[in-house]
């Protein structure tokens, strides 16, 4: 199903003035990403993106004032007949009646904000960029490990609100616990949040539920994080594992985008969230192009 937002959420979530289209606020945005005409304004429309949200700076208002009134009405109603979703007037330029005139009499809504062109671009990319990106909900914990993110699987009972709260104890941040979402962001980027309704919940077996930024304060929480690791708890199997000085690299796909995989076995009295501290420590040493291993073998070689 495809994902949408409507021009009203916008409305309500940049606090935007409504010059035109009161009555057809309801509209639908279904791209992300927003887009300037400008070759537009001259009549070159083939590639024109008009099912994006039209965002009008100071360059393109300026150039519609120095036209004359029927050089306007033709640049404007030639883009109008499209029907993009809505238009968005930044620095709360003013001399915009024709605009109206247009935008009431085709049904667009006309919107404006005070934010700066730049700004208001990446606040609003941002935002339709996330809330329209496709997304899963799976069964796990998502934990932000010294700045990376982790998610944790496992069978219900392994122990993975358990390991989660033993992070947050040690000044790690909790990003959602038992129902979590992931949203594909680009084809290498997976972003992990949590749901609305357990927000800054996290169930411990014998404990009940806790709110981790009234419990540890609100560095304990964070609302979203990439998702870098993906870290199975499973129950421990003699002879399962290895002593091996690198394991082959392993991967979990969601949404085909794939993510490290890191199986960590339990047994009572092994340090579960000391080895995740490990795992993402390890991992950032390797994005930084170090190898424990080949420094080893460096050593082994050298004598």
């Amino acid at each position: 199903m495809t994902k949408s937002v409507t021009v009203q959420d916008l409305v309500k979530r940049f606090s935007l003035e409504v010059l035109a289209g009161q009555k057809e606020l309801h509209r639908t945005i279904v791209k992300p990403k927003t887009h300037r005409p400008g070759l537009e304004f001259v009549g070159y429309f083939d590639f024109f993106q008009q099912a994006r949200v039209q965002v009008l700076g100071k360059k393109e208002i300026t150039y519609l004032h120095t036209l004359t009134e029927e050089e306007r009405n033709e640049r404007i109603g030639n883009i109008v007949k499209y029907h993009p979703p809505c238009f968005v007037v930044t620095r709360n330029q003013e001399g915009l009646k024709y605009l109206m005139k247009y935008c009431e009499e085709e049904g667009i809504p006309l919107l404006r904000t005070h934010e700066a062109t730049p700004k208001f671009l990446e606040l609003m990319d941002g935002y339709l960029t996330k809330a329209l990106a496709p997304e899963i909900t799976i069964h796990g914990v998502i934990v932000n490990v010294s700045g990376i993110g982790i998610l944790l699987r496992g069978k219900s009972g392994v122990g993975k609100s358990e390991t989660a709260h033993t992070l947050i104890r040690r000044g790690h941040r909790l990003v959602a616990d038992d129902i979590v979402v992931l949203k594909k962001i680009s084809p290498e980027t997976l972003i992990g949040t949590h749901n609305g309704k357990s927000k800054e919940f996290l169930a411990l077996r014998s404990i009940g539920l806790i709110n981790v930024s009234r419990l540890y304060g609100r560095r304990a929480f964070q609302d979203e994080t990439r998702i870098v690791l993906d870290i199975e708890l499973t129950q421990w199997k003699d002879n399962a594992l290895n002593n091996e000085l690198e394991l082959e690299p392993t991967f979990t796909d969601y949404m085909d985008v794939r993510i490290p995989h890191i199986e960590i076995q339990l047994q009572p009295g092994r340090d579960v969230a000391g080895l995740v501290e490990a795992a993402a420590n390890n991992w950032y040493l390797r994005q930084q192009g170090y190898s424990a291993v080949e420094e080893f073998m460096k050593r082994l070689e050298e004598g």
